[in-house]
């Protein structure tokens, strides 16, 4: 904290000098202006701030663990998105399919594999059919365990159900791909996709 120290005579002298040149920047004191205020008319009067709402939060004790429901999820749930995906297929095919009428013509189960290991065997076994004239195919991805959440960004349970939907949009499987759709309880349910397949050229 810095100690005030006197001022010099001349330096003094230098702020009455600037004391008395300065001009107030408003024409009327504080007081006269609050009483124009009040005396205006009720419609002209500023209207008074409202008062914030006091925030609705359940008292809790430090360490304690949250008890409401889990935070927002921004993204919708995977079979919505799918569900929600335009229809490129024939919609009678489509129809058929959804109900497990189609048999799939062969599958893949990645279930238990690694990303790393998932990824090129999805593209292998899809190309391959693909190439072998094949329309539908089954992709088994499990639905993944609930694990334990300690980290700052949650993680979603079912890595390779909610991976494998991406890579069949993206090169090289999307040329191949004409729709993905849960597939049917018969088939798997949540934990199996149907890839239909475009004609081979």
């Amino acid at each position: 904290m810095s100690r005030r120290r006197t001022l010099h005579p001349d330096e003094k002298e230098l702020w009455q000098t600037v004391a008395r040149t300065a001009k107030p920047m408003h024409r009327a004191p504080p007081e006269a202006y609050q009483a124009q205020i009040t005396e205006l008319p009720p419609a002209l009067a500023p209207a008074l701030a409202p008062t914030p709402a006091t925030p609705s939060l359940q008292p809790f004790r430090l360490g304690e663990r949250h008890k409401g429901k889990p935070g927002h999820d921004l993204v919708p749930p995977l079979s919505s998105r799918l569900a929600a995906a335009p229809l490129r297929m024939d919609a009678k095919a489509f129809g058929r399919m959804s109900r497990g009428k189609l048999a799939p013509e062969a599958r893949i189960d990645l279930h238990g594999m690694t990303i790393a290991e998932a990824h090129p065997e999805l593209i292998r076994f899809v190309l391959n059919a693909h190439g072998a004239g094949m329309r539908l195919v089954l992709v088994i991805t499990g639905k993944g365990k609930p694990g334990s959440d300690d980290g700052p960004i949650p993680r979603r349970p079912g890595v390779l159900r909610h991976q494998v939907p991406q890579w069949l949009r993206q090169v090289p499987l999307a040329p191949a791909v004409l729709q993905v759709a849960e597939a049917h309880q018969r088939h798997g349910g949540v934990g199996a996709l149907y890839v239909y397949l475009r004609r081979g050229g």
